[in-house]
């Protein structure tokens, strides 16, 4: 009769070679060295395949110009103020705009969440507007506010308003019913319940969907900027479109991936240190 290998004693660790990447495993969170090497190695072959396609000739400038010849002309553009000059305008309104549309979709959010009434009133006039294409709009808000930067912020506003408030609306409704059971086995008041267990509980998800909602703002601050703009990120890309200077838009295209990139990572690490209390693998 064999043997039977014995088994391991619970809680043993398992040898290494018998261990399971954590990359490839359900619900598996990469290291962070793992992660920014990934990253790294990504961004780099997209560089490295751009290159190979442009450094013999085989697809023509004007389609895609090649790396070096878009790095040349974005150093000439920031040389003349060019660029620091359009990254400003884009910054302030999207700045302007974000604040508003966030500020005002918490506060609706948040109360339809939380109280039926407010509910009733604003989530069946929201699902019926959030479904109207914003681009729509443009020629309307041109009409109603002219072409100064107050119709930039209404073009962001209208896109990212209504996407906020249902969001900020299932953040609230995700905090545990057994929390407010709780407030109210304690004899807390309604006013007590919101401010100390439902808004603290909900305010990681409401972080979330910010910065989620915050790549939306860059999408539409474009598309006003390249519509009715005299400058701006939208407005240099259109200019350029214009004059066949497509080594100056594939610029700009990359310049507004790299600041949402950065305003995205920057929100990521507000998160860890407003929402210690909730911390999670990210």
């Amino acid at each position: 009769m064999a043997l039977e290998k014995p088994e391991a004693p619970q809680g043993a660790s398992v040898p290494h070679r018998k261990r399971k990447s954590r990359l490839l495993v359900i619900g598996g969170v990469p290291s962070r060295r793992q992660f920014v090497g990934i990253a790294i190695t990504v961004f780099s072959l997209l560089v490295l395949s751009w290159w190979l396609a442009t450094r013999n000739g085989a697809i023509p400038p004007l389609f895609l110009p090649g790396l070096e010849k878009v790095w040349l002309r974005m150093m000439k553009l920031a040389m003349d103020g060019t660029l620091q000059s359009d990254v400003k305008d884009s910054l302030y309104r999207i700045a302007i705009a974000f604040a508003i549309s966030s500020l005002m979709s918490i506060v609706i959010g948040v109360l339809a969440g939380c109280y039926g009434l407010f509910k009733a009133i604003f989530e069946p006039l929201v699902d019926f507007i959030r479904y109207m294409p914003v681009v729509a709009f443009v020629p309307l808000t041109i009409l109603w506010t002219g072409t100064d930067d107050f119709q930039k912020f209404l073009v962001i506003w209208i896109g990212t308003f209504f996407q906020q408030v249902l969001m900020m609306m299932d953040a609230v409704k995700r905090v545990p019913g057994d929390f407010i059971g709780l407030g109210r086995t304690l004899g807390m008041p309604d006013w007590k319940i919101l401010f100390r267990i439902v808004l603290p509980a909900a305010f990681p998800g409401i972080w979330d969907a910010l910065r989620i909602s915050l790549g939306w703002a860059w999408t539409w601050l474009v598309l006003a900027e390249l519509v009715a703009s005299t400058s701006g990120l939208g407005y240099r890309i259109v200019v350029s479109q214009r004059y066949f200077q497509t080594d100056t838009i594939i610029g700009y295209i990359l310049l507004l991936g790299l600041l949402g990139l950065i305003t995205d990572q920057l929100m990521r690490a507000a998160e860890r240190v407003l929402f210690r209390y909730n911390r999670r693998s990210s």
